[in-house]
């Protein structure tokens, strides 16, 4: 059976130009073709019909046609299009409640309006999802149907929660104070920077720690230099060192596991931050060196930039049943996070580091899907072509987003009190604990890594989030924040509910 072949037919009698089928039924050898239509009819259009209908039953069966009027209501429209985008993209019925949707019936059919944030109408027109809802309502209502998004301010609908007691915030660097000092250049420092608190431009800094690498190189003039990577328990450091011909036989005789003090400046260089070693000696951290904690900027008191808004997973179930989740995970809260960023670079003294471009994040309380963060970041560098490419996110898109500042404030204030859960979470975590804390904020949450539970609980060949979501039947527009956030929450849901537990 044609059915598109068919309706082209049966839409040339006038009083059926914008009919629909709605079912066929076989009743022994009769097949009966039910259609609807809006417009008046006459028994010449069923005639019709049924002639039409008779040329597409195979040979020894009858045809006949039943044709009604009926006349969509905006009503049941509406409630047709919650249910399309609730069955085949939820990810976007997560943001788009009953209300923000409108319908307006024309002469020919009519027309249905999504109201969404900013953020949210890039997902609804770049994904296909105004044609795919269209073509389905042409399918059971009659007339063309064409949909529209509406960008419009939603109310911000912030949800309070109780604010944890603000911790006392200390912005001074931390630093220990070198043992075993050998001098090599003479610099005699007596106390060393914590390595993870070289973030910013410094002059006459010194930083102690192991040597992990060490390699002698040449300017183009032939001068000797080496290029060092030192680590002190706190972070790793990528450093040069011009030698002086009165050190060099010395400097040479630094090996890898040597400890080392290097005293210089930390300058940004081709946009960024290079430290140039100017004196180098021999150190270590106290034998005892165990990096002190910094307190974390309390919990702003309200968001700035970001305002999560309810969300709810339309689709509960799965193709593994419904067995209920534990008591103590539904009595704990999650923040399922995603990020896409201009790069892989999570290490900053290693090179440039990479930029956050868009954060994605649910909350799950109670074991469901309760509420949405969900943004672009300014970004001042252009993004590559491959990014571009591989999220569908351009440098237009970005225009007015807000600052990594306010963002990762909100998403400090966003994750209270709630455990971490993303899918590879070591890599996104290096860009949240970065980020967070040249403003001050500590993220120190328990966390939960996706991949890792899936690769002890479901044993597959390969653990990528599509992997796993195909496993659980799941469909989701991957290399987006939001929606990838969306789907590890529920593949998250459904591995705690089939171990049991989160141990």
């Amino acid at each position: 059976m044609k059915s598109k072949a068919y309706l082209e037919e049966i839409r040339k009698s006038a009083g059926l130009s914008r009919a629909v089928l709605k079912k066929i039924a076989v009743t022994g050898r009769r097949v009966t073709f039910f259609l609807l239509t809006d417009l008046s009819y006459t028994q010449e259009d069923v005639a019709y019909a049924c002639e039409v209908s008779a040329r597409y039953v195979p040979a020894g069966f009858t045809a006949e046609a039943d044709v009604k009027k009926a006349v969509p209501d905006a009503a049941g429209v509406r409630r047709a299009v919650a249910d399309i985008l609730k069955t085949r993209f939820p990810a976007v019925a997560a943001f788009v409640d009953p209300g923000d949707i409108e319908v307006v019936i024309d002469d020919g059919g009519g027309r249905f309006y999504i109201d969404v944030g900013e953020v949210e109408g890039d997902r609804v027109t770049s994904d296909g999802v105004l044609d795919a809802v269209s073509e389905a309502l042409q399918r059971s209502f009659c007339g063309a149907w064409f949909g529209e998004v509406r960008f419009r301010a939603k109310e911000r609908g912030e949800i309070e929660r109780e604010v944890p007691p603000a911790a006392e915030y200390v912005a001074a660097p931390r630093m220990f104070e070198i043992a075993g000092y050998t001098a090599i250049d003479g610099a005699k420092p007596k106390y060393a920077l914590y390595i993870a608190d070289l973030v910013q431009e410094a002059q006459g800094v010194t930083v102690c720690g192991t040597v992990s690498y060490i390699e002698e190189r040449a300017t183009k003039a032939g001068k000797p230099y080496f290029s060092i990577t030192l680590s002190d328990g706190t972070g790793q450091l990528r450093a040069s060192y011009f030698s002086k011909q009165a050190t060099v036989d010395k400097v040479r005789a630094v090996a890898a596991g040597d400890g080392v003090c290097l005293t210089g400046d930390n300058e940004l260089y081709n946009g960024s931050l290079s430290f140039r070693a100017k004196k180098l000696d021999r150190g270590t951290p106290p034998a005892d060196f165990v990096p002190e904690a910094r307190p974390s900027r309390p919990v702003p008191a309200q968001y700035r930039a970001v305002f999560p808004v309810p969300a709810s997973d339309p689709v509960q179930a799965t193709l593994f049943g419904g067995a209920p989740l534990p008591q103590a995970f539904c009595e704990r809260e999650f923040v399922v996070f995603d990020l896409e960023t201009t790069g892989l670079n999570t290490t900053p003294a290693m090179g440039a580091m990479d930029r956050i471009i868009e954060v994605g994040a649910v909350k799950v309380r109670g074991g469901k899907i309760c509420e949405k963060f969900s943004t672009f970041v300014a970004c001042p560098v252009r993004l590559s072509d491959e990014i571009v490419k591989l999220t569908g996110i351009t440098d237009d898109m970005l225009l007015g987003a807000p600052g990594i500042g306010d963002v990762i404030a909100d998403f400090y204030k966003f994750t209270a009190g709630c455990a971490l859960v993303a899918h590879n979470i070591a890599f996104d975590f290096k860009f949240i604990h970065y980020y967070g804390e040249q403003e001050g904020f500590s993220f120190d949450q328990p966390q939960y890594d996706t991949v890792a539970m899936s690769q002890r609980i479901l044993h597959l060949t390969h653990n990528k989030l599509n992997n796993v979501a195909d496993f659980f039947g799941f469909t989701f527009n991957h290399h987006r924040a939001f929606d990838d956030a969306f789907v590890t929450a529920k593949i998250f849901i459904e591995l705690v509910r089939m171990n049991g537990g989160l141990d």
